[in-house]
C-alpha cells in the first residue's frame, strides 16, 4: 500500500497536492491525519468519492510500502500517523512542501521542497512534464484538475499573496486547460462566514486591543468558546480587512476533552483548556512562523498559526503580540530616505536663471529660500514651463511658485510620508530642522524604498545565481576581507557616524565583492564616500574624515585635492595592509560645462553621487555603520545587469560628456567576461558619429578627457594580458578615433602591433634566460654533477653556441682560433628597452598616423617628451634607413649605421619597413648591437697607446673586424692594431 499524508487540519493544499500525487502514482491512497479545514469538509462532502481516501483507522501500517508527505516535513504536522515514518520496512518516505523555514525531522530518502507559492504546484509541474513526454494522449478528470487549482488558488490567494510565482501561474493555467472548474473554484475560494463566525466577528470587533508602533498598526483578541471552532482563520482574514490592521493576532480558548474526538466533552473526561492563534501580517520583515514556532506553531511568514494547551490563554496572547512588535522593522526616517544638500534659489531669480539650474542638474523641481536660508516655496520644471512659454523668462520666480507648502521634519517616518504624498497628491516634501532647509525627499525615493523593501522581504537578491547577496552584506564583506582592514572601515564608520554623516564603500571593490567566488578578496584599492556636511571647512567631509583616519594610523601617508572634496590614504608597503590605498570623498554631483570637459563638482547625496558613475555596475554602495549596516544600495539595478553580464551606461549623454567611458567600457567588458548593453554600444557609435569631440577641440583648443585621462585609459587597457582583446574591441567600435579621427585598426596596423608582440616577447625570454643564467652562475651550492647536466642540456646548441659562452668569461692572453671570415658572429642578448611595453604599442598606434600629427596626438596625450621627440623624427629616420640599408654588405656597416638610432626608433621603423629592412634591423637587435670590441680603453693605454681621439677609431675598427670575423682572440686584437696602430 502506497499512502500520502496530508497534515492536520487539511486545506485544499495538501488535499490538491495528494490528489496530484495519486494521479502520479496510481493506486496511492490517500490519508486525512487529522481532520480538515471547514471548507475542505465541506469540499468532500459532495466530492469525496472522487478521490482515492482513507481512513487512518483502515490502515494496516505492516502493508505500507512508502509514504509521501504533501505541504508539511515536520512530524508534528501529522498527528498519530507520524508512527508510520518509523517503520522499518518502507520502500521510500518522500516530502513535497513549499514552506522553505520549516524543520525538516521526517526520515525522508526523498524531498522537494522548493519557494513556490503552493505545493500543489510542484506536483503539478510533475504531472505536466509526464503530459509533454507520453506518447499516448493525457487527460486529467475535471474533479482531479479542480481539487488542485483550488490548492493553488487558496494558497496563494488567487496568485496576489507575496509568496506567489510564475510557476504557480502556469501550473493553474494547466489545470485550465485540463477542465478545472470555475464555478467550482468561485464557490470555496471566497467562503462565506457561519452564523457562529458572524457572532464571533461582532465580538472581536467588540474586544479588539489594537496600538500603532513605527506607524504600523498592529491588533489582537482573544475569544471564549465552548468548544472548537473550525474556519477561524477565514474570520482573521475578514477582520484583518475590516479593521485595515497591518497585523492581527486571533486566539481562540476553548475547553477539550482528551477522549471525545467528536469535540463534545464527555463529563468522565478529563479536561483542558486549547488555545488556537491564527496569525496575519501585512508587514514588511515580520515572520509569524518563526514567532509561533516555541510553540510547536509554524505556516508562512504572513500567515501562521499554532495550537498548545494547559497556557495562560491571556498572557501567551499578549506575550506573542509584545514579541511581534519587536520584529516589525523600524520604517526609515526622512533623514535616511532624503536628497542633501537642497538645490535652492532666492525668489528675485529669474524664471530663465531657474530653467538653466534645472537644466545643469535634472531635477524636476527647485526650493525657493529667502535672504535668512528659510522655506518660502517651491518651483516645479511645469511652472517653470508654462512661465518660458508665456515670455517671462525674466520674471521672478516668486509670482510662480507654489508658498504654501507640507513639510516633514528629518525623524518623520515613512508611512506618514507615504500618506502625505497621496492624501495630498504632492511629489516632493521639503524636510525642516530648527526652520532650516536641509533636504527634499520626492515620490521617487518614496517609490525606491517601497520597492526595495518588498524585494528584500521576498529575498529576490537570491535570483542572483553567481552573486547572491545575504541579508547583510556586511557580513559577506566581513568574511571575505583581513580582520586589520575591516576594523580600518569600522573606525571610518564610527568617526562618520558620530560626526552624523554616513559612510558608504562604493564602486569596484562592491562590484568585486558580489562577483567573487573565492572567501577571501584582495582588495588594494577601496574608495568611500561620505554623505555629509562638514561645517566650514571647504575641504568637505571626506578630507574630514581621511584626516581623522590618518592621526589614528600615522604610518598612512595622507593626500589632499581640496578641488575635487577627496583625500586618499596610502599604505604603500604595510606588514597588516600590504599596498592599500583608500579614496575618501565627499557625496558629489558634478557637472560637465563642454563635452569631453572636466567635471564641475558640487557636495550632493550619496543617490547623486552614484549617478555620476560610469556603469551600473559600479554605481552600487554598501553603507557602513548604522543605521542599516550592510544595506546595498542598488538605484539603478546593477545588480541585473551583474547577472545578465552586461555594461550599461546610466544615461545617454554620458559618453558625449566624458569619452574615456568607452574605453572603460571595453575593458571593463573583456576583464570580467562581460557584453556591452546593445543600447550602451548603440550611444557609444553615435557619439563617435556625431564628431563632437573634433569640434570640441576646434571651438575650445582642447578637451581635457582626451589627453591626460585618455592616456591613463590606453595604459590600462595596453598594458593588460587581454589587451589584444580590447584593442580589437575598440577597432570594431572606430573608438581609436578618440586618438585622432584618421585612426583606425585595419590589417597593416594590426600586423604591426603583432610584429611588436614577438619582439617584446623575444626581449622578455632573453631577460628570463640572462636571470637564470645569472642566478646559475652566483649559486655557491652547485655541485660537479649540476654544472655537468646544465652543459648537456646545452650541448645541442653547437660550439659556437659554446663558443659564445667562454667569451664571455674571457682569460686575458688565453688563444681562440679566428673564425672564417663567412662565420656568423654569436647571438648577442636583446638590447634592454627602458620603456614600459604598453607605452611601445601606444606609440606604435601613433605612428601610424601620418607624420605631421604624431607629434601633436603625442603631445596631447602628455607622452613623456623623448616619447614626443622619437615619433617626431621618425619618418626622417625612416626615409635615411631606406636609403642606407640597402649599401650595407657587411656586418659592420649595419652596426655602424644603425647604432645611432634609439632602439625604440629603430622597432618602429623595422615594423614600418619591407621584410628585407625588416631583416636587417631585426638581425643587429639579435646578433650584432651588443657585440664590444675585444679590447677595451683600458688595454689601449696598457699597450702603449695615449688617450685621445684616436681611441674611439681604434676601437671601431676593432670592432668592425671582430664583426667582420676577422679578430677571434686577444692576441689577434694586439696584433691587428699593431698593424694598423704601429708605435713610434
Amino acid at each position: 500500500m502506497d499512502l500520502v499524508l496530508c497534515h492536520t487540519t487539511a486545506d485544499f493544499d495538501a488535499l490538491g497536492a495528494a490528489v496530484g500525487l495519486c494521479v502520479l502514482r496510481p493506486g496511492s491512497r490517500i490519508v486525512l491525519t487529522g481532520g480538515c479545514h471547514p471548507t475542505v469538509r465541506d469540499f468532500l462532502a459532495l466530492h469525496r468519492d472522487e478521490y482515492p481516501l482513507i481512513e487512518r483507522r483502515s490502515v494496516n501500517p505492516q502493508q505500507i510500502r512508502s509514504i509521501s508527505i504533501v505541504d508539511a516535513s515536520g512530524r508534528d504536522r501529522l498527528g498519530k500517523a507520524a508512527e508510520w515514518l518509523d517503520l522499518p520496512h518502507l520502500n521510500e518516505i518522500a516530502v513535497f512542501d513549499h514552506h522553505l523555514q520549516a524543520d525538516l525531522d521526517i526520515p525522508a530518502t526523498v524531498t522537494q521542497i522548493e519557494a513556490v507559492g503552493a505545493s500543489t504546484t510542484l506536483i503539478v509541474e510533475k504531472l505536466k512534464n509526464q503530459a509533454e513526454k507520453s506518447d499516448t494522449p493525457f487527460r486529467l478528470l475535471p474533479s482531479e484538475a479542480t481539487v488542485m487549482a483550488l490548492g493553488i488558488h487558496v494558497d496563494t490567494g488567487s496568485l496576489t499573496f507575496e509568496g506567489a510565482t510564475a510557476r504557480d501561474a502556469i501550473a493553474l493555467a494547466w489545470l485550465m486547460e485540463q477542465g478545472a472548474s470555475l464555478g467550482v473554484i468561485a464557490e470555496y475560494v471566497e467562503p462565506g462566514l457561519s452564523p457562529q463566525l458572524q457572532d464571533l466577528l461582532r465580538e472581536a470587533l467588540n474586544n479588539l486591543r489594537s496600538e500603532t508602533l513605527h506607524g504600523y498598526s498592529i491588533a489582537w483578541v482573544l475569544l471564549s468558546t465552548e468548544a472548537y471552532v473550525p474556519g477561524l482563520s477565514s474570520l482573521a482574514s475578514r477582520l484583518l480587512d475590516l479593521t485595515e490592521t497591518d497585523a492581527l493576532l486571533l486566539g481562540n480558548v476553548y475547553n477539550f476533552g482528551e477522549n471525545d474526538n467528536s469535540r463534545n466533552i464527555a463529563p468522565e473526561s478529563p479536561v483542558s483548556n486549547r488555545l488556537t492563534i491564527i496569525g496575519r501580517s501585512r508587514i514588511e520583515g515580520t515572520n509569524l512562523s518563526e514567532l509561533f514556532k516555541p510553540f510547536g506553531g509554524g505556516g508562512h511568514a504572513r500567515a501562521a498559526s499554532l495550537a498548545t494547551r494547559d497556557v495562560d490563554p491571556l498572557l501567551t496572547l499578549n506575550q506573542l503580540a509584545d514579541e511581534l512588535k519587536t520584529q516589525i522593522p523600524h520604517p526609515p526616517t526622512a533623514r535616511e530616505l532624503m536628497s542633501s544638500p537642497v538645490r535652492s534659489i532666492r525668489p528675485e531669480t529669474s524664471v530663465g536663471e531657474a530653467h538653466r539650474i534645472l537644466l545643469r542638474y535634472g531635477h524636476s523641481g527647485l526650493s525657493v529660500v529667502d535672504a535668512g536660508d528659510r522655506l518660502a516655496g517651491i518651483i516645479s520644471r511645469r511652472d517653470i514651463d508654462i512661465a518660458l512659454h508665456h515670455g517671462f523668462s525674466h520674471a521672478p520666480v516668486k509670482g510662480y511658485m507654489t508658498p504654501q507648502l507640507k513639510t516633514i521634519a528629518p525623524d518623520t517616518l515613512l508611512p506618514e510620508i507615504e500618506s502625505l504624498m497621496v492624501t495630498y497628491d504632492i511629489g516632493r516634501l521639503p524636510v525642516l530642522e530648527n526652520g532650516q532647509l536641509v533636504g527634499i525627499v520626492t515620490r521617487t525615493d518614496v517609490l525606491r524604498e517601497l520597492h526595495q523593501q518588498k524585494a528584500r522581504d521576498r529575498g529576490s537578491n537570491a535570483e542572483l545565481s553567481y552573486c547572491a547577496v545575504p541579508e547583510s552584506v556586511e557580513q559577506l564583506l566581513r568574511s571575505r576581507i583581513s580582520p586589520e582592514l575591516w576594523q580600518l572601515l569600522s573606525i571610518a564608520a564610527n568617526i562618520a557616524q558620530n560626526r552624523g554623516w554616513q559612510l558608504y564603500i562604493v564602486g569596484g571593490a562592491v562590484r568585486d565583492l558580489l562577483l567573487a567566488t573565492d572567501d577571501t578578496l584582495a582588495l588594494t584599492d577601496i574608495d568611500l564616500v561620505v554623505d555629509g556636511k562638514c561645517g566650514s571647512d571647504d575641504s568637505g567631509a571626506g578630507v574630514e574624515l581621511a584626516s581623522s583616519l590618518q592621526k589614528l594610523y600615522p604610518e598612512s601617508r595622507l593626500d589632499v585635492h581640496g578641488q575635487f572634496q577627496t583625500a586618499a590614504l596610502l599604505w604603500p608597503k604595510d606588514s597588516a595592509f600590504g599596498s592599500l590605498w583608500v579614496d575618501i570623498a565627499t557625496a558629489r554631483t558634478e557637472f560637465y560645462p563642454y563635452p569631453a570637459a572636466n567635471p564641475e563638482v558640487e557636495a550632493s547625496s550619496i543617490r547623486q553621487d552614484l549617478y555620476r558613475r560610469d556603469f551600473t555596475i559600479n554605481a552600487l554602495a554598501v553603507r557602513l555603520g548604522v543605521p542599516r549596516s550592510g544595506e546595498l544600495l542598488d538605484f539603478f539595478c546593477g545588480l541585473l545587469d551583474l547577472e545578465s553580464k552586461q555594461i550599461r551606461v546610466l544615461h545617454a549623454n554620458s559618453f558625449i560628456e566624458d569619452p574615456t567611458r568607452i574605453y572603460r567600457a571595453v575593458r571593463f567588458a573583456v576583464r570580467l567576461g562581460f557584453e556591452i548593453e546593445p543600447q550602451t554600444e548603440g550611444y557609444i557609435r553615435n557619439a563617435l558619429a556625431s564628431g563632437i569631440y573634433y569640434r570640441i577641440q576646434g571651438e575650445n583648443g582642447r578637451a581635457p578627457a582626451l589627453e591626460t585621462r585618455l592616456k591613463s585609459e590606453l595604459k590600462y587597457i595596453l598594458q593588460a594580458p587581454y589587451w589584444k582583446v580590447a584593442l580589437q574591441m575598440l577597432g570594431d567600435l572606430q573608438a581609436l578615433r578618440c586618438i585622432h579621427p584618421s585612426l583606425e585598426l585595419d590589417r597593416e596596423l594590426w600586423r604591426q602591433l603583432r610584429l611588436l608582440d614577438r619582439c617584446l616577447n623575444g626581449r622578455r625570454r632573453k631577460k628570463e634566460e640572462g636571470r637564470r643564467k645569472k642566478e646559475e652562475g652566483s649559486s655557491a651550492t652547485d655541485s660537479v654533477t649540476d654544472v655537468k647536466d646544465r652543459r648537456k642540456k646545452e650541448k645541442g646548441r653547437g660550439e659556437k653556441e659554446e663558443g659564445r659562452g667562454k667569451k664571455e668569461q674571457t682569460i686575458p692572453n688565453s688563444q681562440f682560433p679566428i673564425p672564417d671570415a663567412q662565420s656568423p658572429m654569436p647571438n648577442s642578448p636583446f638590447p634592454i628597452i627602458n620603456i614600459p611595453d604598453w607605452q611601445m604599442r601606444l606609440e606604435v598606434l601613433i605612428a601610424y598616423l601620418a607624420p605631421e600629427y604624431r607629434g601633436k596626438v603625442a603631445a596631447n596625450l602628455q607622452l613623456p617628451a623623448d616619447s614626443i621627440k622619437r615619433l617626431e623624427v621618425l619618418e626622417a629616420g625612416k626615409n635615411q634607413l631606406a636609403e642606407n640599408l640597402p649599401k650595407c654588405e657587411l656586418p659592420s656597416q649595419l652596426v655602424l649605421l644603425l647604432r645611432n638610432y634609439e632602439l625604440p626608433v629603430l622597432i618602429a621603423i623595422s615594423l614600418q619597413s619591407p621584410r628585407s629592412a625588416r631583416r636587417q634591423i631585426w638581425e643587429y637587435l639579435t646578433r650584432w648591437a651588443n657585440v664590444e670590441p675585444p679590447l677595451n680603453g683600458n688595454d689601449l693605454k696598457a699597450l702603449g697607446y695615449k688617450p685621445g681621439p684616436g681611441f674611439k677609431r681604434m676601437l671601431d675598427d676593432l670592432l668592425a673586424a671582430k664583426l667582420d670575423g676577422y679578430l677571434g682572440d686577444r692576441a689577434a686584437a694586439i696584433s691587428f692594431l699593431a698593424q694598423r696602430y704601429p708605435q713610434a
